[in-house]
């Protein structure tokens, strides 16, 4: 049983981390490739599939597959979000390298043992990968290249691409990032924090076998807020920076308008009152989204503070000893 093992063989073994929300299409075909896959590496490996609160018949599915004793699925009390599904599939993995990927099968399975091919060979504790030939609309390439360019700004690594979920860590990475009890957190990121050694490598990427896309624009604009209220103060210093350049040039207009008031006289004046209207306009604007965005960390925080749960296990299948719920 694997959790006879000793520390040797705990440290060979693969852990795989899927998040799983309404893939109820792609379940069996994942299966099917997944263990060709590990089972050719000839060392021990796991399985953690996490229900995301799947409104289709996915659960079900996920059951069935505990029949092969490598496989353990962690039902949560509701919808939380890919990344907090992650967190909790990470608090309960037993092997020294943990590997996430996403049910929909663009992160082919084959691509696993490049992944801990490079991790080993180049001792490394963070391997991410960059989707070669991406399969995905416009709609998602663009807002995805604005998540790496800003991620990369904040974190200061110099990742081409964050937002594939297919990556390797090693099991003191994905410790550290459990005891940060963080909310709306970015785990890439997060990763870059805790690990000393991070390198990319490229992979395949293909078109989503089955269902539709669970990460639609609105959700990409959270990911993006996350990444940046989670990461970095920039946002309000550049709202203070800003602050102080409007004020600056507010007062060098009206300096300008009272000389050539005084110069013209008042008709010139009153022949501007609609530009002073739309000036006023744009930096009430402003104020306001300066107070929306300071209004974001505020919230945040207050989220911090009351200490919520990030996730709620109800149940882990395929291994009794972790059958009661937990949370984190």
């Amino acid at each position: 049983m694997i959790e006879k093992m000793d520390a040797g063989n705990v440290e060979e073994m693969i852990s795989l981390v899927i998040p799983v929300y309404n893939e109820e299409g792609n379940l069996p075909l994942l299966m099917n490739r997944i263990r060709p896959v590990m089972s050719a590496l000839r060392r021990p490996w796991e399985l953690i599939l996490v229900d995301d609160g799947s409104r289709d018949r996915s659960l079900e599915i996920l059951k069935g597959f505990t029949v092969h004793p490598e496989v353990r699925v962690v039902e949560l009390t509701r919808n939380y979000g890919q990344h907090a599904a992650i967190l909790a599939g990470f608090s309960i993995v037993r092997g020294g390298i943990v590997v996430t990927l996403d049910a929909d099968l663009q992160n082919p399975p084959e691509e696993i043992p490049r992944l801990i091919d490079a991790m080993e060979e180049g001792g490394f504790d963070v391997v991410g990968t960059i989707r070669r030939g991406r399969k995905d609309s416009l709609l998602r390439i663009v807002p995805s290249r604005i998540v790496n360019m800003v991620a990369r700004k904040i974190t200061g690594v110099r990742m081409t691409d964050w937002g594939c979920m297919l990556r390797a860590y090693r099991r003191t990475v994905v410790e550290r990032m459990i005891a940060c009890h963080e909310h709306a957190t970015f785990i890439p990121a997060l990763a870059t924090h805790f690990g000393k050694r991070v390198t990319e490598i490229e992979v395949a990427h293909e078109e989503r076998h089955g269902g539709k896309s669970n990460y639609p624009l609105r959700k990409l604009i959270n990911l993006q807020f996350d990444l940046v209220a989670s990461f970095s103060e920039f946002p309000i210093k550049l709202i203070m920076y800003g602050g102080v350049l409007l004020a600056t040039l507010g007062v060098c207009f009206g300096a300008f308008l009272v000389i050539t008031r005084l110069v013209y006289g008042a008709v010139w004046a009153a022949q501007g009152v609609f530009t002073l209207f739309a000036i006023l306009f744009i930096f009430v604007g402003l104020q306001f989204f300066a107070l929306g965005l300071i209004g974001e960390y505020i919230g945040r925080i207050y989220r911090e503070v009351r200490k919520r749960p990030e996730y709620v296990i109800e149940h882990v299948y395929g291994d009794e000893s972790l059958s009661a719920g937990g949370s984190a």
